[in-house]
């Protein structure tokens, strides 16, 4: 008789869980409104996830992979946090600063690091949602109508570069991006978006980063085992 086998989780993906736990406390209790339990939870989002990688990174070597990933996360920790952090400045601009420049870090990650492919041919989507994006919001951006434009394209690009990885990581890409459109419609047509909005942006940009970091890892782990061969 032959063996039945089941499928296990690898253990390091163990390390996720308290991110997926505070995540889940953070999503809900935005949709309950419990703002003294949703402020805590989001400051504490990246860092659960930074500790998530540090632990499913034993073992491996710890080369520009790993040092991308937590740049990228501790500028999205800054831009999640940026009221707190920043007191004396304009939230959404420094919010857009960071993030943008967490963006650039997971495109240089995604193409010049990770690629195992070339860039997909359907990844233009990405160019034509960045232009019908731009299209709507133009008449209400006003003064941040050039950094939106410019946020926007890194936004694209991390979208884009990530389809030059694996799927994880494409995927948790596309719900990041999904997180920031919704975002965009939440901060400059506020009116037209319901209050569910707010639980979703978080939801979205939660997996998205998960993602992200648990593609990152994978792929790290088998390009390791593909040169011990």
């Amino acid at each position: 008789m032959h063996e039945q086998r089941t499928a296990t989780l690898p253990t390091w993906t163990w390390g996720f869980a308290p991110y997926v736990v505070l995540s889940v406390v953070h999503v809900v209790a935005l949709g309950l409104g419990a703002d003294s339990l949703a402020g805590p939870t989001k400051l504490l989002l990246m860092p659960a996830l930074a500790i998530a990688v540090l632990w499913a990174g034993r073992g491996t070597a710890w080369g520009s992979p790993f040092s991308l990933l937590f740049v990228a996360i501790a500028l999205s920790w800054l831009g999640d946090g940026a009221a707190t952090f920043f007191p004396f400045a304009p939230e959404l601009p420094v919010m857009l600063g960071c993030f943008g420049l967490a963006h650039l870090a997971y495109i240089w990650l995604f193409a010049r690091v990770l690629p195992t492919r070339s860039l997909p041919a359907w990844t233009v989507v990405y160019a034509l949602w960045w232009g019908i994006l731009l299209a709507v919001l133009w008449p209400r951006l006003g003064a941040l109508t050039v950094a939106v434009a410019i946020y926007g394209v890194v936004l694209a690009g991390t979208a884009a570069t990530a389809a030059s990885t694996n799927r994880i990581i494409t995927i948790g890409a596309a719900f990041f991006l999904a997180s920031d459109t919704l975002l965009a419609f939440r901060l400059f047509t506020p009116e037209a978006m319901p209050p569910v909005t707010s639980p979703l942006v978080m939801l979205t940009y939660t997996v998205g980063q998960g993602l992200i970091a648990a593609g990152v890892v994978i792929a790290v782990r088998l390009r390791e085992r593909t040169t011990a061969r």
